[in-house]
């Protein structure tokens, strides 16, 4: 555990620049634990946020042995509100079973057990697979490094496992095969050269806010779907795999759970289509005029983000190209839109009947005594479909639970999940060895 709290320490914040230093200690960290295990590990410099590549391998016949590569990230999600807080987020401290702290959850807690599962294996001589630690310092803040060191590494891996997800319930483990891709707009509509009094030239002038949502209406779902040219190329699972879904907790009861209320009256019984399956368009923020003083202004600037979820089988650039038209063509006359695409990232899927995935589920049974269900997630992990460009089967899974409070205050881990975490990584390994 003091291990362990070494790491969550760090305030390795990326998407603040005050922690850049931070981050790099985190790196610096991870690296010198995969050093002090018998292995080779560097920092890679990128343009923001450096990488740790390193290996651990094989204790015996490394050069003929299978290669896994373990895919974790040491940033985190900024800690604000600091006042949701209970106890400070980077001194991680025990509390009813739980760990708390800033990362724990999501991902450095998670890369831990990787981490430690292959340097104990390592330790006693009987470490199966050569283990490629390819860690991000960038992934909470959008960076792209790892999927362009992944697009050119030449040497890949037989298979991947990522410690970044969650058990469904105590003793019930996920492999989650599918994760949708991301296209990332931010908005910017100009109506004219100042702000305009509103008794004066109300309904004569353009309001930028008026503009803006205009514009934002062409690409919002009716009846959760978005319009039909965002939903080209969509490829729905078998029959077979959807009737699997109605063994899981009702769409009700999973947003109840988070305090959520339906998009409509069909949004609960859809819950797990709209957000495994259906490409999905959401408004992240907006800025215009004097949305908390009164003020009686027509705004003449006026700004917003967006973005767009892609499911397996569509193509990210051309759905971006396409939502950034339609989104253009709804603009009023004597509007000014700049539309600036943040970031794109395609979806991806493993077939559930890849031999990594029949190895995985056997390792977790065997340690946790149940065998993981095989479900889509509705986030994106641009790291999945770089590996799949690849022809790299890839693991999904992990220990956190969706009481974990990630990306919230009090982000929590279940202490027991950490010892059961590294054995099952550590059978995992084993397992992995097997493929041909």
């Amino acid at each position: 555990m003091e291990e362990l709290f070494e790491l969550l320490r760090i305030p390795s914040v990326s998407a603040d620049p005050a922690h850049t230093e931070d981050v790099r200690r985190a790196g610096e960290w991870v690296r010198d634990f995969i050093r002090s295990a018998g292995g080779e590990a560097e920092l890679q410099a990128t343009a923001n946020h450096p990488l740790v590549i390193g290996e651990i391998r094989a204790s015996e016949n490394a050069d003929t042995a299978r290669t896994v590569i373990a895919y974790g990230h040491f940033d985190v999600q900024p800690p604000q509100p600091l006042e949701g807080w209970e106890t400070p987020p980077f001194e991680p401290t025990v509390r009813d079973g739980w760990l708390y702290a800033r990362g724990v959850a999501d991902d450095k807690g998670q890369l831990y057990l990787l981490l430690k599962a292959a340097a104990l294996l390592a330790a006693e001589g009987s470490l199966p697979v050569n283990v490629r630690f390819t860690c991000d310092g960038e992934e909470e803040s959008g960076g792209h490094s790892i999927v362009d060191f992944l697009e050119a590494d030449e040497r890949g891996g037989d298979a991947c496992v990522i410690f970044d997800g969650h058990l469904l319930k105590p003793g019930v483990p996920v492999f989650e095969i599918a994760t949708r891709g991301i296209a990332y707009f931010h908005l910017r509509v100009r109506t004219g050269e100042r702000d305009l009094h509103s008794g004066i030239f109300g309904g004569a002038a353009l309001n930028a806010t008026h503009a803006l949502m205009q514009v934002l209406a062409a690409v919002l779902p009716r009846d959760g779907r978005v319009p039909e040219p965002l939903r080209a190329g969509i490829v729905r699972p078998s029959d077979e795999e959807i009737a699997s879904w109605s063994e899981l907790d009702t769409g009700a009861e999973v947003l109840a759970a988070q305090g959520a209320r339906p998009a409509d009256e069909r949004a609960a019984e859809e819950l797990y289509l709209r957000t495994w399956v259906e490409p999905a368009v959401d408004v992240h923020g907006l800025d215009g005029g004097s949305p908390h003083l009164q003020k009686t202004v027509l705004p003449v600037v006026a700004e917003a983000n967006v973005s767009i979820r892609l499911v397996p089988g569509q193509d990210d650039k051309a759905i971006a190209a396409e939502m950034e038209r339609l989104m253009r063509e709804a603009a009023p006359e004597g509007a000014e839109v700049e539309i600036e695409l943040l970031a794109s990232a395609p979806a991806a899927v493993v077939p559930p009947e890849d031999p990594a995935i029949r190895l995985g589920q056997d390792a977790f049974e065997r340690v946790i005594g149940a065998r993981p269900l095989l479900l889509r997630v509705g986030g994106s992990l641009p790291v999945m479909s770089a590996l799949e460009k690849k022809g790299v089967p890839t693991i999904l899974t992990g220990f956190d639970l969706p009481e974990g409070n990630i990306h919230s205050p009090n982000e929590r881990l279940r202490v027991e999940h950490i010892a059961l975490g590294v054995a099952t990584a550590q059978e995992l390994y084993k397992s992995l060895a097997k493929l041909r």
